[in-house]
């Protein structure tokens, strides 16, 4: 399993055919679904046939874009993921995203891991802007991409209807600001986990 990123207490590493359960149970939970679709969980069949596939398609670009799975070093136990991958809407912007189990929310994780993926976005890949969005109304979320550094921008319908909040941050306003809460670079490249 190729690693991605390592933060303090966590591995980003590619996921592979075998987290198929991993992102069911992920689903399964309707407190971790309520802000992405009012709680549904995500059926194992749309995992396999077209989550998966997804996932797995972005490691074939070799862009340095994608989705990773977060793993806890302490344990190896499967946490969630993260992103980092185009924004689909306006494909100047670059996505960062995250999901959690449960039992790690309120930890710091999120904002871990994102700023990791924001310094590598920004000093290794070479993005020029990081953006996320949320549902209005999910205060955590909100509050884990204003404590990384991102600045509200909007709130809008999606193309399907959905209201989020829209943050985002600049190469510019990132590099003039210095990073100091990012002080050494987090990355392990192309580790494999043994």
């Amino acid at each position: 399993m190729k690693v991605y990123l390592e933060t303090e207490r966590m591995i980003l590493r590619e996921f592979i055919e075998a987290d198929v359960d991993n992102l069911v149970d992920l689903d399964s939970d309707p407190k971790v679904m309520l802000y992405i679709n009012g709680g549904k969980p995500t059926p194992r069949q749309d995992v396999v046939e077209r989550v998966m596939p997804h996932i797995l398609k972005y490691y074939k670009n070799n862009d340095g874009l994608g989705i990773w799975a977060a793993m806890n070093k302490l344990d190896g136990q499967f946490m969630g993921w993260f992103l980092l991958r185009p924004n689909w809407a306006d494909e100047t912007e670059t996505e960062l995203g995250y999901r959690f189990k449960r039992q790690y929310w309120d930890q710091g994780y999120a904002s871990e891991g994102s700023r990791a993926l924001i310094h590598k976005g920004f000093m290794h890949l070479k993005v020029n802007v990081i953006m996320a969005t949320a549902d209005p109304a999910n205060v955590a979320s909100r509050r884990v991409m204003e404590k990384i550094g991102l600045k509200f921008e909007k709130e809008y319908a999606e193309a399907d209807g959905f209201i989020v909040v829209k943050y985002r941050l600049g190469r510019s306003e990132y590099l003039k600001r210095g990073q100091s809460e990012v002080s050494k670079d987090p990355i392990d490249y192309g580790s494999e986990i043994r």
